[in-house]
């Protein structure tokens, strides 16, 4: 069976990977949403479910997700420059806060099973010379909240309560079941 991860995220790509799964990449043309009154896990369903659908194709099962960082209850998406991210990172310091990722898997008939993932996160107390250097040591702007936990994440992470998995974008446990639901045989690593 044809498998599609209708995403560019070299992360998800990665994770894939280490699962041992065989796999094409057709990244979706889907525009995402940003309603915040959908709730956390309905945002990032819902956005999930639209990449899926932008490149659902007879005979293939396509996955596809979506990350965001949520500060009480407030989606933080990817910064549009270097200020932005700086905000970022600076409102993350010293709190809590939420990553969740909706993950929509569309089987060969073009059925979607939707769930979601979410793993708290623990900022460590940063100043600013602190998020300079982390900004610096990386890119934040292609990745939600401004940081990548697996890009130097050790600068900027207390600690994690959940998958890791999930902070970088796919909760692969998640995922491999979702596939054997629909009966695709997956040898587990």
């Amino acid at each position: 069976m044809r498998i599609v991860l209708a995403s560019g995220s070299p992360r998800r790509r990665e994770l894939l990977e280490t699962a041992g799964l065989s796999f094409e990449v057709i990244p979706s043309p889907a525009e995402e949403i940003h309603d915040a009154g959908l709730g956390m896990a309905g945002l990032c369903e819902e956005n999930a479910r639209l990449k899926a659908t932008a490149v659902s194709m007879p005979g293939a099962v396509v996955i596809a997700a979506d990350t965001l960082v949520f500060i009480e209850g407030v989606p933080l998406g990817k910064p549009k420059d270097i200020a932005e991210a700086r905000a970022m990172i600076r409102k993350l310091s010293g709190r809590t806060h939420q990553v969740c990722t909706g993950v929509c898997v569309v089987d060969a008939e073009g059925k979607g099973k939707m769930f979601h993932a979410v793993t708290d996160v623990v900022f460590r107390e940063l100043d600013e010379a602190g998020i300079s250097e982390y900004l610096s040591s990386t890119n934040p702007l292609d990745k939600a909240g401004a940081y990548g936990i697996q890009d130097r994440g050790e600068l900027i992470v207390k600690r994690i309560s959940g998958g890791y998995d999930n902070v970088m974008g796919l909760p692969v446990d998640l995922v491999l079941e979702a596939l054997e639901e629909i009966g695709l045989p997956i040898a587990r690593r």
